[in-house]
């Protein structure tokens, strides 16, 4: 019936138990996680994590994204980076930069937001280089 089996059991999957940032919670700051992440409250900052995002319905993020795959149903405001699949429900409101492999686009959701999509989106945010005129030539104007 009791048996000595209180020895601590190994977590089974790589990164651990999905956190959860509860209704009514305010953060700000950076996050860090190797496991899935579900927002339902509030956010001010940035979450990298090689697992999966969640924005509940009531939850908002202002900062930028870095994950694997993301379900939004609440709001989003920054910079996006979905190395998968972004999965927006209809009362998603995103607004910023989107870089995405898959995207899936519930109707009624609001996309305010500049993308790039396709495996050969990038998922960095290093700025795109310019060509500039040599500066013993001038500008040439198409």
């Amino acid at each position: 019936m009791f048996s000595d089996n209180k020895k601590p059991r190994p977590m089974t999957e790589f990164g651990g138990q999905p956190n959860r940032i509860e209704k009514n919670t305010k953060i700000k700051g950076d996050i860090t996680s190797e496991a899935d992440f579900r927002i339902d409250g509030k956010l001010e900052g940035n979450v990298k994590t090689s697992g999966k995002v969640v924005i509940g319905k009531d939850g908002y993020i202002n900062g930028k994204v870095e994950c694997v795959n993301a379900d939004i149903e609440g709001k989003f405001n920054g910079e996006l980076l979905v190395k998968d699949l972004l999965s927006l429900k209809s009362s998603a409101i995103i607004e910023g930069t989107v870089s995405v492999a898959k995207l899936s686009v519930e109707p009624g959701a609001t996309f305010n937001a500049s993308c790039v999509m396709g495996k050969g989106a990038p998922v960095t945010t290093a700025a795109p280089k310019l060509e500039t005129a040599k500066s013993n030539e001038p500008a040439k104007v198409s």
